[in-house]
Order: structure tokens, then C-alpha cells, then sequence
């Protein structure tokens, strides 16, 4: 039987995030859903090639791997597919070693409305619609982008990087700027602030979550010297000094102590990405989601103010 799921770390993904779709997409767009049943059925066993997500996925799981008895995470499966067209779908799952168990099939509906369900801290789709209706109804998720897939088999760190406006704290301070794009008067509102936490964000609790996996993985280490950690989080974000102090006290009072933190100051972020090489970023801006080599795994999160008008 499964652990109680309400004791877990969970992220809810489509198989569009999962699975590289394109091919079953087209057969969709151009000749409709009995076609695409019938392709699905057709390929039943020839396993779907690997998605934006799957790098993030496998590593996320490979967690319960290093604490079999905690199993503090797990991945649920919530589709758009019927169970019979997401049967190849399992069977890709199957094929991958993925120990996803859970579940959604919605034949053509959007399943974001059983995030709370779940338990979800986050959902990942390639599908706009259905992550712009969860973040609307203030569920954590986010759009994964179209990104060249490598999976380093041999790499077994899970590098998860943030933003922090607008993704991990709210929009406020965006707002500041953004009424009249001028950055005296948000260094200035954050100074003065800079000793008060921010509100939470859509994608606070899967940090704080993360935080705690940190902790495990903190313990650990402290009785096996030779274990390595899995777990790597980052904050990556265009603010510079004297506004991160603001950042500093956010995370510090929500208990998440990155391992990483880069105040960039209106830098490129695919400058450090490139080095950092995470399997998520997250950001809630599209402008900021770039990557020349077309090589990053980048997650809109399309929430407040950056994402209006």
C-alpha cells in the first residue's frame, strides 16, 4: 500500500510535461480524437520519448531511493487523457522505472481542480490553459517551456532554481515597480521593508517543503559521512542590494535556507543558469525565460502583476 499522502512532498504532472507528446499532439490537432485513440492504442507499447520534466521527475523520486523508510515524496499523475488513450502512457511510465502510482484521467477535462486532492505543492503541464486556471484559482503550478532534453544519467543531483518575486513571496514588490518602472522607488519600498517578510507566494509551500527534504538530507549526512546529497535549491532573481536583504528575511523567517542565492541586478539569468545547469527553473516573467543554447528547463509561472495588462 502507499504511504498516507497527506505525509508527503507531492507534484502533480501531465504527461505533456512528462513525455514528449508532439507526435500524439499532431495526430490529435490534424485528424481528431478517434485517430488519436487509435494511434495511442497502435503504439500501445513503444514508449513515449522523454519530456521537459523528466529529468526533474526522476531525480524527485530518486528521493524516496535514499530514505526508503520516510518515502517523503511522491509524483501523481493528473491527465487530460481517457484511462484507455493513457494507457501507453503508464506503460512509458513502466518503461522508465517511474514508481508513479496515483492517477487523474479526465478525458479532455482539466484535472487542476483535484490539486487539493492530492496534496499537490505543484503542478507541472506544458498546457497554458490549464496552468493559468490553476494559478487562478491559487494552486501552485507552472507551464513547462519547449527546452532540448539531456538526462544525465550519471548526475545524481536534483538542482531545483527560483525566482523569488512574484513566484516564491507575492507580487508586491513587482508592483511597486511596475506602476512606474522606476527602480529608485522599489529599492526604496523594499528598504524600508526590508525587515519584514513578504506574503507567500504560489510556489511558498513546495519551497518550504523542499526545505524540509534539506533537513532530512542534513541528518543524514550527519550520521553517514559518506553519504551525497540530492537536493540543490537556488535562488536566481534580477534583484541586486540593498533589496535582497528584504529576500534574506523572507526565506529566514519561512525557515528555507537556499544553497545558493545570486542577486543579479537586471543581469541576463541564463548567465548563471547556464553554469548552474538546474533541472527546474521557475520564474514568473516569460521575458526572463531564455536560453540561447535552447538547452534549459524553464517553468512559467503565470501569477500576479508580471503577467497583467
Amino acid at each position: 500500500m502507499p504511504y498516507p499522502i497527506e505525509q508527503k512532498l507531492v507534484v502533480g504532472v501531465a504527461s505533456s510535461a512528462l513525455f514528449d507528446l508532439t507526435e500524439s499532439h499532431e495526430v490529435y490537432l490534424n485528424e481528431g480524437v478517434e485517430a488519436y485513440r487509435q494511434h495511442q492504442e497502435q503504439h500501445l507499447d513503444e514508449p513515449f520519448p522523454r519530456g521537459v520534466a523528466f529529468p526533474f521527475i526522476r531525480r524527485f523520486l530518486s528521493l524516496n531511493q535514499a530514505f526508503p523508510n520516510e518515502q517523503p515524496v511522491e509524483v501523481v499523475l493528473l491527465s487530460r487523457n481517457s484511462p484507455e488513450t493513457g494507457l501507453r502512457v503508464f506503460r512509458s511510465i513502466r518503461h522508465y522505472g517511474l514508481e508513479i502510482s496515483r492517477a487523474a484521467f479526465m478525458t479532455g477535462r482539466s484535472p487542476y481542480a483535484y490539486l487539493p486532492a492530492f496534496n499537490a505543492s505543484l503542478f507541472l503541464s506544458a498546457n497554458e490553459e490549464d496552468v493559468q486556471r490553476a494559478i487562478d484559482a491559487n494552486y501552485p503550478a507552472g507551464r513547462v517551456l519547449p527546452s532540448k532534453v539531456y538526462d544525465d544519467e550519471l548526475d545524481p543531483e536534483l538542482r531545483v532554481a527560483f525566482d523569488f518575486d512574484g513566484v516564491i513571496a507575492d507580487d508586491e514588490a513587482e508592483s511597486v515597480y511596475k506602476r512606474n518602472l522606476n527602480l529608485d522607488e522599489f529599492q526604496a519600498h523594499e528598504t524600508e521593508r526590508q525587515g519584514i517578510a513578504h506574503n507567500p507566494g504560489p510556489l511558498a509551500d513546495l519551497v518550504r517543503k523542499l526545505s524540509l527534504i534539506q533537513a532530512l538530507e542534513q541528518r543524514r549526512l550527519a550520521q553517514d559521512l559518506d553519504y551525497s546529497r540530492i537536493l540543490r535549491i537556488a535562488i536566481v532573481t534580477a534583484r541586486n542590494a540593498p533589496s535582497h536583504e528584504r529576500v534574506v528575511t523572507t526565506l529566514k523567517e519561512w525557515g528555507v535556507s537556499p544553497d545558493e542565492s545570486f542577486f543579479l541586478g537586471g543581469m541576463e539569468k541564463s548567465r548563471v543558469l547556464s553554469i548552474l545547469k538546474p533541472h527546474m527553473f521557475f520564474d514568473d516573467q516569460r521575458s526572463h525565460l531564455s536560453s540561447p543554447a535552447g538547452d534549459l528547463p524553464l517553468v512559467h509561472v503565470p501569477f500576479g502583476v508580471a503577467n497583467r495588462g
